[in-house]
C-alpha cells in the first residue's frame, strides 16, 4: 500500500503508466488475433462449402440446351425405281403365238388336182410351195401347233433335206423316194418315216385311187420318233408392220415351174386365201386353206438328174440355201426385202430394204419357192 506521497514519485509513476500502455497493447492485439481467426475461419468454411455450392448451382443451372432453329431445306425425295419390266412371253418360233408342246413334224404332201382336197393341210404352221418336176407342184407342210392325220403323202425330194434342216433334226414323213431323192435325206440327222420302209402311223383311203390316198398320222409318228420341239428359224414376228415401204396388194398371182400359184387378201378373215383356177381352196375339212403371210423366195432352181419320171422330165432342186429376192404379204401389204441363209443348219432370215427385219404377222406362213426369173404381180 502506498501512500500519497509515494504515488508521485516518478519512477513509480512511469512503471504504472507503462503497465497500463502494455495492458491496452495486449488487449488489442488479443482482438486483432480473435478477428484474425474469426476472418480466417470464416475463409476456410466459405472455402470448404464453395465446391458444394457450385454443384449445387450447377445442378440447379445445368439443363439441356434448346437448339437454335435452323432453316435447312428438306432432303430431296429419293426417285422410286422403276418396276423391272416383264419379261416378254414365250411364243412359238413357227408362229409368233403360244409356244406348242409338241415336236416337229414336216410332211410331203401331193399339190395336184388328184391329191384335192388335202387333208390337214389348212392346220400347218409353215407350208412351202415347191417344183418337183414337170412344171408341177408339190408340198413341204410343216406342223408343230397340232398335229393332225394328213393326206395325201408323196414322195420326197432331194431338196428336201436341206429345207428342212432349218427346224433342226425334225420328224419327216414321206411315202417314199428313189434311191437318188432318198440319198440326202438318208445322210441327214432328220428322223425320218418312210411308208416304203415300213414307218409308223401310215394308212390308205380306200375312197381315193393310189398314190393320193396315202395318209399319215402325225400325232403317232411324232410319239414314235421322238423328234425336237420347235426352234428360232430366223422369222421375226410383229401384229404390226414395223417396215417403211409397204404399200397395198390384195392380189398375189406367180408360177412355180409351170403351175400358178394366187393368193387374195379376204379382209373378213384378215388373212390371204390360197385360189386355184379362180376358186378360193378349200381343206378336205371343208375349211378354207388360208394364211396371215405369203412368202414368195426367189430361189436358184436347178435339174437334179439323179430322179427322172417316166415320161423323161427331171426332178428339179430348189436352192434354199444363199440368198435372193423376197417379197413379204400381209395385212393386204407387199414388202419388198432380201433373204439371206448361210447353212442347211441355220434359219432364213429377212430383211427390208434398210437391212432391218422383217416381220410377219403371228399365225404362220405359206413361202412360195419361185425361180428367179419368175413373175410376181
Amino acid at each position: 500500500m502506498t501512500t500519497p506521497g509515494q504515488w508521485w514519485r516518478p519512477r513509480q509513476w512511469w512503471a504504472r503508466v507503462r503497465s497500463v500502455r502494455l495492458t491496452r497493447r495486449n488487449g488489442i492485439l488479443a482482438a486483432a488475433s480473435a478477428v484474425v481467426v474469426v476472418a480466417l475461419v470464416t475463409v476456410l468454411v466459405v472455402v470448404a462449402t464453395s465446391g458444394g455450392l457450385r454443384k449445387k448451382l450447377a445442378g440447379a443451372t445445368a439443363t439441356t440446351p434448346t437448339p437454335t432453329p435452323t432453316h435447312t431445306k428438306a432432303a430431296p425425295a429419293r426417285p422410286k425405281a422403276p418396276p423391272p419390266k416383264p419379261k416378254p412371253k414365250p411364243i412359238n418360233p413357227l408362229t409368233g403365238e403360244a409356244p406348242s408342246s409338241h415336236s416337229v413334224v414336216a410332211v410331203k404332201i401331193d399339190d395336184t388336182g388328184n391329191g384335192r382336197p388335202q387333208r390337214g393341210i389348212d392346220k400347218a404352221d409353215i407350208v412351202y410351195v415347191e417344183q418337183a418336176e414337170g412344171g408341177l407342184t408339190r408340198l413341204l407342210a410343216v406342223y408343230n401347233t397340232t398335229l393332225p392325220s394328213v393326206e395325201p403323202v408323196r414322195s420326197t425330194r432331194a431338196g428336201d433335206e436341206a429345207l428342212a434342216m432349218q427346224f433342226g433334226p425334225i420328224d419327216y414323213v414321206a411315202s417314199g423316194g428313189s434311191g437318188g431323192e432318198l440319198a440326202p435325206l438318208d445322210r441327214s440327222t432328220l428322223r425320218s418315216d418312210i411308208n416304203d420302209r415300213g414307218g409308223p402311223g401310215f394308212d390308205r383311203d380306200p375312197s381315193r385311187p393310189i398314190p393320193f390316198n396315202l395318209t399319215a398320222d402325225l400325232a403317232y409318228a411324232a410319239a414314235k420318233l421322238h423328234g425336237p420341239k420347235a426352234k428360232d428359224i430366223g422369222l421375226t414376228w410383229s401384229a404390226k408392220i414395223a417396215n417403211s415401204g409397204s404399200r397395198p396388194a390384195y392380189d398375189i398371182n406367180t408360177m412355180v415351174g409351170g403351175t400358178p400359184v394366187a393368193f387374195v387378201w379376204r379382209n373378213d378373215v384378215h388373212r390371204y386365201a390360197r385360189v386355184i383356177g379362180g376358186t378360193v381352196d378349200h381343206a378336205a375339212d371343208g375349211a378354207r386353206v388360208t394364211t396371215p403371210n405369203v412368202v414368195v423366195q426367189f430361189c436358184s432352181v436347178t435339174d437334179y438328174p439323179q430322179d427322172v419320171d417316166t415320161a423323161g422330165n427331171p426332178a428339179k432342186y430348189t436352192h434354199t440355201i444363199g440368198r435372193g429376192k423376197v417379197v413379204v404379204f400381209r395385212d393386204g401389204r407387199r414388202i419388198d426385202g432380201t433373204w439371206k441363209r448361210s447353212t442347211r443348219d441355220d434359219g432364213t432370215h429377212l430383211t427390208d430394204a434398210h437391212g432391218k427385219p422383217l416381220s410377219l404377222a403371228p399365225g404362220g406362213a405359206w413361202f412360195i419357192l419361185v425361180a428367179t426369173n419368175a413373175p410376181l404381180n
